[in-house]
């Protein structure tokens, strides 16, 4: 069937290729946009796109430490700032606490995958194998953009540290180009030069960037461990309630329960770096026992940390007084005859922002390699390098584009695009899972579990607009109760109708269907408290990504389908190779 659509050629391989290529992208587009991987082909021969394997050096303890590493590091002094200054107040402490339950519930379902699928593609790969090579694109592309622009963020935000840590303003080290539109005017040189260091690091060797990293993230939690103390001795919980200015909000709540959840999307950044972690699992020396305590337990740690962290920050400094930019070193500021503590913290913070760095971008160049595996992205950036082990190529070109961003846009406009994208991605994982233990291709009949999903979201999705737009009183109470006894029913009565088609063979997100139900519903609400601009930007770039598909990937996928690279869409096969795989 294939041949009558096909050419000889390679739909690249001239002007009027591409062309004919274009005139057939419906037919491509059918027979490529939900075509299924399977675990088995994951793991032999579309690995083997990449040449020499990646070395499987790490342990548990090394997973832990790289979550710690990866998430503590930037978000508590990224977003601790502008999220009590902004949104939360005191009560900051309670965004921490939600966003942590909400990455620990995305964790529980990036784990039961990475142990299943021990490869470096993270929530791409997961995607691939459930909901079709679309599906995976626009998440993938979503990651890789959050990846990048986080990086881009966590790197200006070193400049901010390491200038407070030895004495030298922000504003000295960046020089303003009046050419350039507001927000992307400030040149960050010193952003530019950590990012490359560290591109040459990770692209040298994943065991030695481990090592480096346990090493700083030790150092740093010395320095949290600090915070910590000198906040609770010589804070004042009078700061909990009252203002610096007495004209602003006062209270635990200043902006109320909206400002907690406004907040909590907002630091929901801060946990990124356990998505980080699972594009290790390729790595992993026993997957089945090292990824769910490196994920899960990295998670729970660096949550505590946080909560910890943002009651010494406001016990410290009324919220309406904290630095937006640098939260800690200031805080410390304001306090007589502390002032020597803000340099201190900026060296812990520029360690923590050093191992953030780090362990993000060894992430993102690995979902940029099994991204090339799978053609929709060109395999150059698949090669894995035969005397390091690491994906150079994918490393190398991350690491430039992340230095360029980091060298012009402004903290602001990159919090909120990133933010929206992992909300997004942490949402699709969450149907990935469930949908993967009801669904076997092949033999079980998709649209219960499909229409579960569905009505699952939408009624999420109706109960975040409640919350938001109708006035508070008893019709808001007697609307959002019917949204979650309607939720409820659905949970189950698809519990009850619906048998798993599969049981994990090692680990599995416990309470299923609830706990991934309650991750698709958290990643929703949280989405509906970012503002609106962060869905154009989001809208855009996805518009943009699916332009590229259309335009790119789909062809170039059904060439490599052509040459037997890649499989044909849902047949059963996939349950077959499911099965001899043994995963």
């Amino acid at each position: 069937m294939a041949q009558s659509i096909e050419s000889s050629s390679s739909s690249f391989s001239t002007i009027s290729a591409y062309f004919r290529a274009l005139s057939q992208t419906p037919q491509r587009l059918a027979r490529r946009a939900i075509s299924v991987s399977t675990p088995f082909e994951e793991l032999s021969h579309v690995r083997a796109r990449s040449g020499p394997d990646m070395r499987r050096s790490l342990r548990w303890y090394d997973l832990v430490a790289l979550g710690i590493g990866g998430m503590v590091g930037a978000g508590i002094f990224v977003t601790a700032g502008k999220a009590s200054h902004s949104y939360a107040g005191p009560a900051v402490v309670l965004s921490y606490a939600i966003a942590g339950l909400c990455a620990l519930l995305s964790a529980f379902c990036y784990t039961e995958f990475a142990v299943d699928i021990p490869l470096a593609g993270g929530a791409f790969t997961y995607l691939r194998v459930t909901f079709g090579e679309f599906a995976a694109f626009l998440t993938g592309a979503n990651l890789v953009l959050d990846y990048v622009l986080s990086n881009a963020a966590v790197a200006r935000s070193f400049t901010a540290y390491f200038g407070t840590a030895i004495g030298i303003s922000t504003s000295k080290w960046r020089f303003t180009l009046s050419l350039l539109p507001k927000g992307f005017n400030e040149i960050d040189v010193i952003a530019v030069l950590v990012v490359l260091i560290i591109t040459i690091i990770i692209c040298y060797s994943t065991r030695e960037s481990s090592v480096v990293n346990m090493l700083l993230t030790a150092l740093h939690l010395i320095f949290i461990g600090f915070i910590i103390v000198l906040g609770y001795t010589k804070g004042d919980v009078k700061n909990f309630t009252k203002p610096e200015n007495p004209n602003n909000p006062g209270g635990f709540f200043p902006y109320g329960l909206t400002g907690v959840f406004n907040g909590a999307a907002l630091v929901y950044l801060s946990y990124i770096g356990y998505d980080a972690v699972s594009t290790m699992a390729e790595e992993v020396h026993n997957p089945v026992k090292d990824i769910p305590i490196g994920v899960s337990g990295s998670v729970i740690i660096v949550t505590v940390l946080y909560c910890l962290m943002s009651i010494s920050m406001s016990m410290l400094l009324p919220y309406d007084a904290i630095d937006p930019e640098a939260a800690f070193t200031g805080a410390f500021k304001g306090e007589k005859g502390l002032e020597w503590v803000s340099k201190v913290i900026g060296s812990g913070a520029s360690f923590g922002i050093l191992t953030s760095l780090m362990v993000s971008m060894l992430g993102q160049a690995r979902y940029m390699c099994v991204i090339g595996r799978s053609n929709v992205v060109p395999s150059w950036f698949a090669r894995v390098h035969p005397r390091t082990s690491t994906p150079v190529n994918a490393s190398a070109f991350l690491g430039i584009l992340t230095a360029a961003i980091a060298m012009f846009t402004d903290l602001d406009i990159l919090l909120n695009l990133v933010s929206i994208g992992t909300l997004f991605v942490f949402y699709m994982v969450a149907n990935a899972v469930v949908y993967r233990r009801y669904v076997a291709i092949g033999t079980t009949n998709p649209w219960p579990t499909l229409s579960f999903l569905c009505s699952f979201s939408v009624t999420s999705i109706l109960f975040t607009l409640i919350w938001h737009f109708v006035p508070s009183g008893r019709l808001q109470d007697i609307m959002l109760g019917v949204c979650a006894i309607i939720a409820i029913a659905l949970l189950q009565l698809f519990q009850w109708l619906v048998p798993q088609a599969r049981k994990p063979e090692f680990w599995g997100v416990p309470l299923m269907p609830w706990l991934p139900s309650m991750s698709i519903f958290l990643n929703i609400f949280l989405l509906g408290s970012l503002d609106g601009p962060s869905f154009i930007r989001f809208v855009f770039f996805s518009v943009l990504a699916t332009v590229v598909y259309v335009l790119y990937s789909v062809h170039a996928s059904f060439d490599a389908e052509k040459k037997g690279c890649l499989s044909t869409k849902n047949d059963r096969m996939v349950l077959k190779q499911q099965e001899m795989g043994g995963v």
